[in-house]
């Protein structure tokens, strides 16, 4: 191996060169590929749409109506570089092709038609809400928040939940949703059309950018980036979400593309910074099997049972970590999370 090789990971099936400015991928190990592709889905019919929450959400709505998130549902269509993928993929209607569908927009089935109601909503990232927002909105028969006692209340989220809802600490469920697009899940759309592989995706530095709305907490008297605490936990929890999304997308990739070559790219780095953190909170066990568990399976193709098992593993020790800890014990890993420098944006109202 020469001395500009670089090897992603401990046990390396993909192995790169530079050659001057260029990458140039070399298959070291190539098993059988597999026709499996990663496939997003949304439970459409159980969608009510943006304005169901923006009744009572006003500001968090205001919020969102400045973000790209909102934009995508008039843009996305009209863009030079969208219209170029779709043809490359042969979609006719952007607004109508499951593959667009799943990402960049909100939809609602009703009488067996799927239409489109908004770009990427709150349901996009808090659930489809037909199961509980009657539920969540109600205030347990109460006239409003104020006349409803806390054990009610606390009632009331847990029957949300168990209805669908992904509350604000649920943080795996909602790295799952964010990590689900950014790391895009779908091989043909990168290799056939172009699509980009994912976007430089961080949840600390995206969630408390431009789609920030951090109002909950204070009636929406202002929107300020969430505490150290949740940043902490944010960032652990969103560094294995990373690793398990690309580690799924590598044991479904059926070919040695650019795909499947961005998505090994993206485990090493993961698993890289995952270690890096453990190294930081070495009394926090959770994070060194996670690590274990990253480096089990060997980013290749044809590996699908190791690394899907692999992805498992790394996925409960994820949930165990968001459910044990509130951030408070971690204070190791603060020198490693992005600082509001590094933020995506800022939110329309920020204060």
């Amino acid at each position: 191996m020469g001395p500009c090789a670089y090897r992603a990971g401990s046990s390396p099936a993909l192995q790169y060169r530079h050659y001057g400015a260029g990458l140039f991928a070399i298959v070291i190990i190539l098993a059988s590929v597999l026709p499996d592709e990663v496939a997003f889905s949304t439970e459409t019919a159980q969608s009510v749409g943006a304005n169901a929450c923006a009744e009572c959400h006003t500001k968090e709505t205001a919020i969102w109506k400045n973000t790209r998130h909102h934009r995508t549902f008039r843009e996305m269509p009209r863009s030079k570089e969208a219209r170029g993928i779709a043809g490359k993929l042969g979609i006719k209607r952007i607004k109508a092709d499951p593959l667009c569908l799943g990402c960049h927009f909100t939809t609602q089935k009703k009488r067996s038609k799927t239409r489109v109601t908004a770009g990427i909503s709150c349901e996009s990232c808090h659930g489809a809400a037909d199961n509980w927002l009657k539920i969540h909105s109600e205030f347990s028969g109460k006239p409003n928040k104020k006349s409803e006692t806390a054990s009610e209340a606390a009632v009331r989220w847990k029957q949300s939940v168990a209805h669908g809802m992904i509350r604000k600490d649920a943080f795996y469920g909602i790295a799952k949703n964010c990590y689900g697009c950014h790391v895009v899940p779908n091989e043909k759309l990168v290799n056939v059309g172009g699509h980009p592989a994912g976007s430089a995706f961080e949840l600390v530095s995206w969630s408390q950018g431009e789609v920030r709305h951090n109002v909950w907490y204070n009636d929406g008297k202002h929107n300020a980036v969430a505490g150290t605490k949740r940043r902490r936990i944010m960032y652990l929890v969103g560094l294995t979400v990373e690793l398990e999304t690309a580690l799924r997308a590598i044991a479904v990739a059926t070919k040695f593309e650019e795909y499947a070559i961005r998505m090994a790219h993206r485990a090493d780095k993961a698993r890289k910074a995952l270690h890096a953190a453990a190294e930081r909170l070495p009394d926090v066990p959770g994070l060194a099997s996670i690590v274990e568990h990253a480096h089990s399976a060997g980013l290749k193709l044809g590996n699908k049972e190791a690394l899907t098992t692999a992805a498992d593993k790394v996925a409960a020790s994820a949930k165990a970590l968001a459910d044990r800890y509130d951030g408070s014990k971690l204070a190791g890993i603060d020198p490693l999370i992005p600082d509001k420098s590094k933020h995506v944006g800022e939110p329309s109202d920020s204060n």
